[in-house]
């Protein structure tokens, strides 16, 4: 819901409590908002599950929604498409540089989730989603966060025991106890220092202003871009070519391999079939790291992955399923990749990803051979 819509609302709730029976027969103006209307209106769900409407849905069903109504955003499995959001992974990205903020990294509150999406999504026809709708979304994310099984149903029952790995990041605001007092205190403002105030430190002394050969201050930056190009223009000048080196003779061309001689090595994925797979793989990027410093997310990092046995990436929990294919001798050989990428839930039943599959076969070439590229 929009900022001015809440004002809207608050204002109007305001006037409804000011203007009381006795002031709107006054005024003659209006009426007391009926229980049903405010009931109506009032769809804010709060940390402790106040507001919750009652309503389920499971992951099964909340998957089917949200490839109708918000994946075309989000992506299939809430990677984010484009600028849109990732609702998906960040597990541990909260000290980077450009932390991935979503409900199984950063969000503290459930309540968030399902009152975000109830009020303002989707984009552009906002309050469209039911309430069992709602439900089953919230469980499709808590899914593709890893945080429960595919069998999960959420509602209204057990909606407050559902915790979120953030639960306990944030902290109350204590500013106006902290730091507000210190900002309230009357201002000096004459005779507020004792004695004339002293330089105690230049911008030369500190290394910040420039020099020049002689130690002394330089001048304007013009001056110093002048004074570079001159030096350079001199340096120029006063450069002598270089004698001119005799031609070497062409080397002879090598002599023909003999015919039973082992063929070299195989080169490697071609570089365009790369940079495609680094694209495609974007698709799944939310959920698995790959390159130098890489770690588990929602799902294994993938270095080394590549012709190697399956269920062996050290510190992730892998579904029962996928262990016991591992267990049988499952190798993610060129084959096993293609089968994987183009239906997970098919190749594993009971798998853990919500990924719908790559199709095209060009696409799960391209992006086997980019994870090629990551072999240690």
């Amino acid at each position: 819901m929009s900022k001015s819509r809440n004002l809207l609302i608050g204002s109007a709730l305001a006037l409804s409590t000011l203007a009381g029976p006795a002031m709107a027969d006054k005024l003659g103006l209006g009426r007391p908002a009926l229980p049903e209307e405010i009931s109506a209106w009032d769809v804010a769900v709060l940390p402790d599950g106040t507001g919750l409407r009652p309503g389920s849905g499971n992951v099964e069903t909340g998957e089917e929604v949200f490839a109708e109504k918000c994946a075309a955003c989000h992506g299939e499995f809430a990677e984010g498409l484009d600028s849109w959001p990732v609702l998906a992974g960040g597990e541990g990205s909260l000290t980077d540089r450009r932390p991935v903020k979503t409900i199984g990294s950063y969000w503290p509150h459930l309540s968030t989730v399902y009152d975000y999406i109830h009020r303002s999504m989707p984009f552009g026809a906002a309050q469209t989603v039911s309430v069992d709708e709602t439900y089953a979304i919230v469980a499709f994310l808590l899914y593709s966060n890893g945080l429960v099984e595919d069998d999960f149903a959420l509602s209204n029952k057990n909606f407050t025991e559902v915790v979120l790995p953030n639960a306990d990041g944030f902290y109350p605001d204590d500013r106006p106890e902290s730091e507000y007092p210190k900002f309230r205190a009357e201002a000096c403002m004459t005779n507020c220092a004792e004695g004339a105030p002293k330089v105690t430190k230049r911008a030369v002394e500190l290394n910040v202003t420039p020099t020049d050969p002689d130690g002394k201050p330089a001048g304007t930056l013009p001056d110093i871009v002048a004074a570079a190009a001159e030096a350079s223009a001199e340096a120029a000048a006063t450069e002598t070519p270089a004698e001119a080196t005799p031609e070497a003779e062409p080397e002879p061309a090598p002599e023909a391999a003999p015919a039973d001689q082992a063929a070299a090595p195989a080169a490697g994925p071609h570089p365009e079939l790369i940079a495609a797979g680094e694209k495609v793989f974007k698709k799944c990027a939310a959920c698995h790291k790959v390159g130098e410093g890489a770690k588990n997310g929602t799902g294994p990092m993938l270095n080394n992955v590549v012709g190697h046995p399956a269920g062996k990436v050290e510190g992730f929990k892998y579904s029962k399923p996928l262990l016991a294919m591992a267990e049988e001798g499952l190798v993610w050989d060129e084959a096993a990749l293609h089968h994987l990428l183009e239906n997970p839930k098919a190749f594993i039943k009971g798998t853990k990803m919500s990924f719908a599959g790559l199709k095209k076969e060009e696409d799960r070439a391209a992006v086997i051979a980019y994870l090629s590229t990551f072999a240690q």
